[in-house]
């Protein structure tokens, strides 16, 4: 089996240093290259063949949203994006971009391994920490957008006909799934709670993801809030 081609994105030499030797004793894991910022992140994936990036949000010249978006736009790579959740603002436009994973820079050094792993294989993955604080922030997003609604015509915040019709060409058993899905459940939990087989539900999540155009498992979390399918408060803690 080929190892898993990663790409360090930080202008921090001592997290990309501490990252590179972190991983590079993994026989599985190749660390292709260092860059200092989204641009170079951005090219050296045009250049290089690259499988996962994992990507600092805050960075000169262009930062690791924008690179995310362009990188994810053009197929070049994975992103797993490292925060320190300075600004929270910057993870949920992460999330919009197409990232697939997300981790605290104070992981343990297996919990890393495990999202390159995750992410390379199709997974996305999120940190506990970094779930709930995406829960947070789409519960005041749409509590505002409640509010505008209210005040205006009530016709209530999930009113994109779009959504709504991606939303209506899921089968009643797809949207349970999709529910699950949206509170944190891996295809195991889900599996046991709608008592069926694994791959049953792996065969759910890939037709779901397909029928509402989204790229994964964050993205499907994305858009099971925006279409009002999950409200504020029903979310889990985990995805």
């Amino acid at each position: 089996m080929e190892p898993i081609r990663l790409l360090l994105a930080d202008d921090q030499a001592l997290v990309r240093s501490g990252f590179a030797m972190m991983l590079s004793v993994e026989e599985e894991i190749e660390v292709v290259g260092q860059v200092t910022n989204g641009q170079e992140a951005v090219d050296f994936a045009a250049a290089h063949p690259v499988d996962v990036i994992l990507m600092d949000v805050q960075m000169p010249v262009l930062d690791g949203i924008r690179a995310t978006e362009q990188i994810v736009d053009a197929g070049l790579a994975k992103v797993i994006i490292l925060t320190t959740f300075e600004r929270d603002d910057y993870l949920f436009d992460a999330i919009r971009a197409g990232a697939s994973g997300f981790l605290l820079k104070n992981a343990d050094p297996d919990d890393l391994v495990s999202a390159v792993h995750a992410v390379a294989g199709g997974h996305a993955l999120l940190a506990p920490e970094v779930t709930v604080r995406v829960i947070e922030r789409f519960a005041r997003q749409l509590d505002a957008e409640q509010a505008a609604a209210d005040a205006a015509v009530p016709t209530g915040p999930h009113s994109d006909p779009a959504q709504q019709k991606l939303l209506q060409s899921l089968t009643a058993r797809e949207r349970e799934v999709l529910e699950l899905v949206a509170t944190g459940l891996s295809n195991a939990e889900i599996a046991s709670r709608m008592f069926v087989a694994e791959a049953t539900v792996k065969t759910h999540v890939s037709n779901l993801l397909a029928k509402v155009q989204v790229r994964d498992r964050v993205q499907a979390v994305v858009f099971a809030y925006e279409s009002g399918l999950i409200l504020p408060g029903e979310g889990g803690s985990a995805a």
